[in-house]
């Protein structure tokens, strides 16, 4: 593969322009005001995969937005790669807070990325980083040195719980028969230093609803004598963690599982300033569970989180009111054997067990996944970590993620397969946020570095 390189500088204009045709498409899962937006860009997916050289490509129905299903077999006989990566993206609120709009891509230099960044809603997440792979196949194809088979399998309810996901991989297991699994959904740790995610944070997602009166009440004619469900709200959710930010659930840190004084030595290894840390979240100082480090607290604890909170007025001006009802959404992220659906409930008991009287609670789950840790002893790691070293210099360094990727437990629990997970994306690249973007460097390096793996995963599978 000594022509990937080359390759990659003769075609990467063509590469960033096909990868913004992709971006200008809004594909908002989470607001069916964007489903047609969302249902061409699975059209855009397939058509992209089979110029780059698929044999068969297929939008597969399933009870949400569908799955692009994607394969080019050699030979039966060789190991088979399978690809995941979803074409959906966050909403872009609030938008006031973009300095160009979301889902018209520009590329801006900055301090981190002097070679430029595509900024718009998804150019990380997860549309930039899957559509690597899709350049990857094309220069794989085009040059014959595409060493084994691949399928590719990307989805559009990501953002929102890949319920469909779940679905579709039940009642497709044949077909998504692999030797491994390999996504680009996550960060690396500089652009001098690549790391691999070896370890996933669970989710549990809920939202939660207080009632107190019957209707809006005027605040001088019925304050001191109701209960506000905003304050009690906010009560509540405050007794959610203790003086030392220990989250006071009970039987929640049960399954726990403490890392060891050498693993968390291992850990301490990967470069981390925490003065710049703070200054590019422009922080004094930085806050968490007493007893861990902040890069601890971000990966291999579990947390919780208000993502959400709202009730009364927030018109311009004032209203005097007890608003009827308050709600909050609040997410909870996880460590391995912590299992989603049993922190859920004891969620739900706790809450419920905290309400005072004068109001009544409701707590309702929206989706969640297990968390996830892979072995670095493994093929896939070392051949991802073989391919890093020979693009970067530098051999890669594992890490765990405080994000969550629900579906790699699910795919190890059905397909009986490895994760691999091989991102580009740095912190600063704002995620979720306004001003989402994606370095130039790091998509063409992704493009760079993939073609490697499979070199190497075959060579270390013989």
């Amino acid at each position: 593969m000594e022509n990937i390189k080359s390759y990659v500088q003769q075609h990467k204009d063509r590469f960033i322009n096909e990868l913004i045709e992709l971006l200008k498409i809004p594909s908002v899962s989470a607001d069916t005001a964007y489903s047609q937006d969302v249902i061409d860009t699975a059209e855009a997916v397939k058509e992209s995969l089979s110029k780059a050289g698929c044999d068969l490509v297929e939008i597969c129905d399933t009870p949400g937005y569908p799955i692009i299903y994607g394969e080019k077999i050699i030979d039966p006989n060789l190991p088979t790669v399978l690809v995941y990566g979803h074409y959906d993206v966050q909403p872009p609120d609030p938008i006031e807070l973009w300095t160009s709009p979301p889902f018209e891509p520009v590329i801006k230099k900055t301090e981190i990325h002097p070679e430029g960044a595509i900024f718009a809603r998804g150019a990380c997440d997860d549309k930039g980083q899957m559509y690597m792979h899709v350049k990857a196949l094309e220069y794989m194809v085009q040059t014959n040195n595409l060493p084994c088979n691949v399928k590719f399998m990307i989805e559009g309810e990501e953002e929102v719980g890949s319920a469909s996901l779940a679905w579709f991989v039940e009642r497709n297991q044949e077909k998504l028969k692999n030797d491994v699994i390999l996504i680009s959904d996550t960060g690396m740790i500089s652009n001098q230093q690549p790391s691999i995610t070896t370890g996933l944070r669970g989710l549990s997602y809920v939202e939660v609803e207080v009632t107190g009166p019957n209707r809006d009440l005027h605040s001088g004619l019925y304050g001191g004598a109701v209960a506000n469900p905003i304050n009690v709200l906010a009560k509540m959710i405050a007794s959610m963690h203790d003086e030392d930010n220990h989250i006071t659930i009970p039987g929640f840190y049960d399954k726990v599982q403490e890392l060891s004084a050498e693993e968390r030595a291992e850990m301490a290894k990967a470069p981390f300033s925490l003065e710049k840390y703070k200054k590019a979240l422009d922080l004094n100082d930085v806050y968490g569970e007493k007893g861990y480090v902040t890069n601890e607290r971000n990966s291999i604890r579990p947390t919780l989180d208000v993502n959400g909170i709202w009730g009364g007025y927030q018109g311009e001006g004032a209203k005097t009111v007890i608003a009827s009802k308050a709600f909050a959404k609040i997410s909870m992220r996880l460590v391995p054997n912590q299992d989603w659906h049993e922190i859920t409930e004891l969620f739900t008991k706790h809450f419920l067990s905290i309400a005072p009287a004068g109001v009544t609670v409701k707590v309702t789950p929206h989706h969640g996944g297990q968390g996830y840790v892979t072995p670095i002893d493994s093929i896939g790691y070392q051949a991802a970590n073989k391919a890093y070293t020979e693009t970067f210099g530098v051999p890669a360094i594992p890490v765990r993620s405080g994000g969550s990727i629900p579906i790699v437990a699910l795919f190890e629990k059905e397909l009986k397969s490895k994760t691999i997970l091989m991102g580009f994306g740095l912190d600063s690249d704002a995620i979720h946020s306004p001003n989402e973007h994606f370095g130039i460097f790091n998509y063409l390096k992704g493009i760079e570095t993939i073609p490697l793996f499979y070199k190497y995963f075959v060579e270390l599978s013989k």
